[in-house]
């Protein structure tokens, strides 16, 4: 069976909690990379939709600068894209509305509510999904064969360090040691390790 080449790519990536088997439950997102400039949105506006160069970022610059003095006193916007607001917090803990004055509010950044036309839009996907061939996530870290195959890859000097693993594993640093660090507990370790001026080695561990 050929292939899916179109559709939109994505990942998959561990969730806190676990299953019933004992690994983690999965979640899906769009594949790492899959972006677009506003430099390639403008260019695509000119090309088909009839704007003139520059024309697009000239409408942002005017929304920025008119949008911003109103978010700013306080009021949400409406756009056709959906809808922007400022967000407030409260500093402290309070149980009594009298003792909150306006010390004690912060901005805290913007809300951002998508029109429902806005997620129609977004959501007009007619080429399905495709998964990505790239370990990701750290996922790869419970396929026990995969982690086997990159701890034996590792080991070319005799021992592997947490960079060297990470590079055959594709696991992050703090998973990439989290794993290494399991192998040298239990009844039973696979590794032991020694550090080594600010770095640790990890040895395979001889079977008695």
């Amino acid at each position: 069976m050929p292939r899916k080449t179109d559709g939109i790519e994505f990942e998959i990536h561990p969730r806190p909690t676990k299953g019933e088997d004992g690994k983690p439950l999965l979640y899906v997102r769009p594949a790492k990379g899959m972006k677009k400039s506003f430099k390639q949105l403008d260019e695509y506006c000119v090309k088909y939709r009839g704007l003139r160069p520059g024309e697009l970022q000239q409408v942002f610059n005017v929304l920025m600068e008119t949008g911003g003095r109103w978010l700013s006193e306080g009021y949400r916007i409406e756009t056709p894209i959906g809808s922007f607001a400022p967000k407030l917090k409260l500093l402290g803990e309070h149980t009594d509305p009298k003792t909150i004055t306006g010390r004690d509010i912060v901005y805290a950044g913007l809300e951002f509510i998508p029109s429902k036309e806005f997620v129609r839009e977004g959501g007009r996907n007619r080429e399905g999904y495709r998964k990505s061939d790239a370990s990701v996530g750290n996922s790869q870290m419970y396929d026990e064969q995969a982690m086997d195959e990159a701890l034996k890859r590792s080991m070319k000097l005799g021992y592997t360090t947490i960079p060297e693993f990470m590079i055959f594993s594709g696991l992050k640093r703090d998973s990439a040691k989290t794993y290494l660090d399991s192998l040298c507990k239990g009844e039973h370790p696979r590794l032991w390790k020694v550090r080594e001026s600010r770095r640790w080695l990890f040895f395979p561990k001889k079977q008695a």
